[in-house]
């Protein structure tokens, strides 16, 4: 069984600019299409890989990956985790805010069971909330703790002000 639930878990975690939003519920509802120049997979198996080659494109609703590569590993039937990888793997997708999410890393690795999302080689995240970039981070969907940094590497957050909820109020004139 493919991971579509999984995936658009992974681009749920990936929304991990300040102040994170929801990605769009009703994507899960969705068919899930990969596309690829090659695929080699054994679903016959309960400790398995399925990997697909070559400009992996991976859409489900409004969720969009795109990656050279896109390896599934399966133990005892279930997802252990998805891998994507290339220069840059990246991943798009509407919030249930209608705002838009962006993501892409040269590693990017979901482990279901975990709730373990961690983004490696030029990561950045961004939303219309702000931004995420740095060389390694650690997500941890239960939680929402991140993890940036501490290699030696510096780690770049920016914050976009809040939005002004009314118009400035109008001078009054003498």
């Amino acid at each position: 069984m493919l991971p579509g639930a999984a995936l658009a878990a992974l681009a749920l975690a990936s929304v991990l600019a300040p102040a994170p939003a929801a990605a769009k519920s009703t994507d899960r509802n969705e068919p899930m299409t990969l596309d690829a120049d090659d695929s080699d997979c054994n679903q016959a198996q309960a400790n398995s890989r399925c990997i697909f080659n070559g400009s992996v494109v991976i859409t489900q609703g409004t969720l969009d990956i795109r990656a050279a590569r896109a390896e599934i590993v399966q133990r005892n039937g279930e997802i252990d985790q998805v891998i994507l990888t290339g220069k840059q793997a990246t991943m798009k997708q509407q919030m249930d805010d209608g705002t838009a999410m962006n993501a892409r890393a040269d590693r990017i690795v979901y482990e279901p069971k975990k709730e373990i999302l961690t983004l490696t080689g030029n990561y950045q995240v961004e939303s219309p909330r702000g931004s995420n970039s740095g060389q390694r981070m650690v997500y941890n969907m239960a939680s929402g703790q991140m993890q940036s940094g501490g290699d030696g590497s510096r780690v770049r957050t920016v914050i976009q002000p809040r939005a002004q909820s009314q118009a400035p109020a109008k001078k009054e004139a003498d």
